[in-house]
This record gives structure tokens, sequence and C-alpha cells, in this order.
């Protein structure tokens, strides 16, 4: 059955932004698509392209006092991997057993789908309603996000601008539409371990210093370390290793090096430099010889229940009966960016089982209801 805009708008704009090829970062045009759907019901869209990133900031202001309510999401996706692996092309909208497959279709291009047709109802039944509702667009989210959600946010700061509620149309949920939103996520920081050692035959030994043996006792404590206990918002800080290497290839050869990957994802328990410190402290007294590069990729966010969670959740229970949970789990997302110019964030969007993976999907019967989810959502939150 091909979809109609008139009975199903919102999985007919989610099929064209499915069928651009927009693997991070490009766009493939999906941005040009939605402000000029916007534009068309009173939007002021601006362009902001940096680097080969473009990002979108779309306003409509009925020009009354109220909050400024912003809808987040990006329109880049990962890669496909092997083309062959997938049912039906990826870039090419397929509905089979009551889903609809393509890359992005749950991570994100329903949830921006869902985020227009939302918009456009808004301002439609609501023409003037209080205060702002925006939408802020990127397409560097799968990738670095150096020119992203980010540059738009030091946009905004340079503009003098604060925002006061923003839903990232993140796939949250997990069993059914509307069971978990993210009402804040960990901090990231990622080190980079080079443990120094000198190279040698190994035959002879006491003529080398074999790095590996030197980094063991030390990556044994930092794996087992307790680093927090978490809170009541927040798991304890881990500690995962991703990448390991030393070595030239052949087995006479004691290396000189052994690099070490490795990724805290901490709670507001801890801090990026309470958790350097520690980790410089540990490989001191185990006496690694080493050198350290890391990088912060976010700083933890929590929103507390307000009238923002109130706003979602009952929209939420209103349209699918749902009670949802909140949660910090997870990865980072662009939310970590917007929180530091809005008051309150949150993220909500489809089943995300499918997510970065081949045969990518959403329900088909979810796609309408997320957009109604969105809209109820903003309606409640301006009626505070």
């Amino acid at each position: 059955m091909i979809p109609t805009t008139a009975t199903n708008p919102t999985r007919a704009l989610a099929e064209a932004l499915i069928a651009r090829p927009s693997v991070t970062p490009a766009d493939g045009g999906c941005q040009a698509l939605i402000a000029q759907r916007l534009a068309a019901v009173g939007f002021t869209c601006t362009h902001l392209p940096f680097g080969e990133v473009v990002n979108l900031w779309a306003v409509h202001d009925a020009g009354l006092p109220g909050p400024t309510v912003v809808l987040a999401g990006h329109t880049d996706v990962v890669p496909t991997g092997p083309l062959a692996a997938w049912t039906s092309d990826p870039f090419t909208p397929t509905e089979r057993d009551g889903r609809l497959y393509g890359r992005g279709a749950a991570d994100m291009k329903t949830s921006i789908a869902a985020f227009v047709t939302a918009a456009e109802a808004l301002v439609r039944e609501a023409p003037e309603h209080p205060g702002r509702l925006a939408l802020l667009i990127t397409s560097d989210e799968e990738g670095p996000s150096v020119d992203g959600t980010t540059r738009v946010v030091e946009w905004l700061r340079a503009r003098g601008e604060r925002l006061d509620a923003c839903i990232v149309g993140e796939p949250t949920s997990v069993s059914q539409l509307g069971d978990m939103v993210k009402n804040g996520r960990r901090g990231s920081l990622t080190g980079r371990l080079t443990v120094l050692g000198k190279q040698g035959h190994v035959a002879y030994p006491q003529l080398a210093d074999n790095p590996v043996h030197r980094l063991a006792p030390a990556l044994a404590e930092l794996t087992a370390t307790v680093w927090d206990a978490g809170n009541a918002h927040f798991p304890p800080t881990s500690l995962q290793v991703s990448n390991i290497h030393a070595g030239t290839g052949v087995g006479n050869v004691i290396p000189g090096t052994c690099v070490v990957d490795f990724n805290f994802r901490f709670s507001t328990e801890s801090t990026p430099e309470g958790l350097q410190t520690r980790v410089a402290d540990l490989l001191a007294r185990h006496g690694v010889r080493h050198e350290l590069a890391w990088t912060l990729g976010g700083r933890p966010f929590l929103t507390p229940r307000g009238a923002l969670v109130a706003a979602l959740t009952g929209a939420i229970a209103a349209e699918t009966g749902v009670q949802a949970e909140c949660s910090t789990t997870g990865g980072t997302s662009d939310g970590r960016f917007i929180a530091t110019v809005c008051r309150e964030v949150v993220e909500f969007g489809p089943v995300n089982a499918s997510i970065h993976q081949v045969d990518e999907h959403v329900a088909v019967a979810d796609i309408e209801p997320l957009a109604r989810i969105y809209q109820r959502a903003v309606a409640g939150y301006w009626r505070v």
C-alpha cells in the first residue's frame, strides 16, 4: 500500500527522507525538504553550514510571550554495511509485515518526519501560540559531532539565545513505543594510553623492556576499580577497554610500545578531571612509563522530573496508554550539547532494537502516533 499525504502524512515524509542517502556527514537534501515544508507554514529557516556539515535552525514565533520549545534531531545516518546483507535496498523504503525498512527508519528519520508534521499541526491549530517553536536539525550526529549541533549551540549562545525545553528524537523506546524516555545521559571520556618500553629479542628479555608486562598489573587494577556507586539517576561509572595493540606481527620480537584505548561512561558522581587524576595516580603507582591523551566526548546532564517530563510522559500515556520509564542509560546524544543552553532536555523516539543494524526498521503502526505524541507534548508544555 502506498501511503498518502492525507492519510499518513508522517509516513509519507519519513519515506521521502529515507530515500535520500545521507551517510554522515551528508544530508542528501533532507534539510532542504524539511525547510520547504516548514517555511510553507510560517517558519523562518536559517541554514548553518560548517565545514562539510549542514545544519538547520527553523523558528515559528507568534510574537507572544512564552517559552522556546525545540525539537532536535539529525538527518545523517550510519553506513549501510554490505548491501547484499539487506533484504531490500537500504535507501528504498519498503514495507514488510507491518514494518517500514530502510537506513535511518528508526535512527532517526521517522522522528524527524514526526517533528515536521507535529510542527505543521501545532502552528495550524494554534497560530497564536505562546513563545516560539523551533527545530534544530544537523547532519553530524553519527560522525565526529564537531560541526553539527555543538556549532549551532555556539551560534545560539553568541546570539544570546536561551532555550527552555527540548525534545531530542533519539530512538529511546525498548519494547513498545513510549515505554522509555531519556531524561539525562552519562558523560563520555576516552583515553588513549601508550605504554613505553624497549623493543628487543624474545630470547634476550634482559636487554628489552616489555610494555605489555608493564601494563598488565595496572590494567587489571583499572578494570577492577570501583569509580563511583552511581546515584538515584545514574548507574555507576564504567570503564571499558575497546582496543589493545602491541607488537610487530612476528613471534620473536618484544614490542617497544603498547597502545590501549578505553572509555569511561561516567555519572554525575564523577568528573572528567577527577577520573583523569585517578588514572594518572594509578599508573604512577605501578611505575608505568607512558603517554596519555584524553578526549572528553561530553559531560553528563540530567533533567529532573518537571514540566517537560510531565508533558512528554502525559502525551505518551494519552496516545498509547503506556506509562513511560525515565532512564539515563545508553550512549551519548546531541542532548549533551543542547543541555548547555537549555533548561530541560529529554529524548524520545521509536523502538531502538534495529538501529545501526542491517534491515533497520520501524513499526508502521508507530509512525503517526509518534507525531501525535510530539504534538501533544509541546502543546502540553505550552499550557504549563
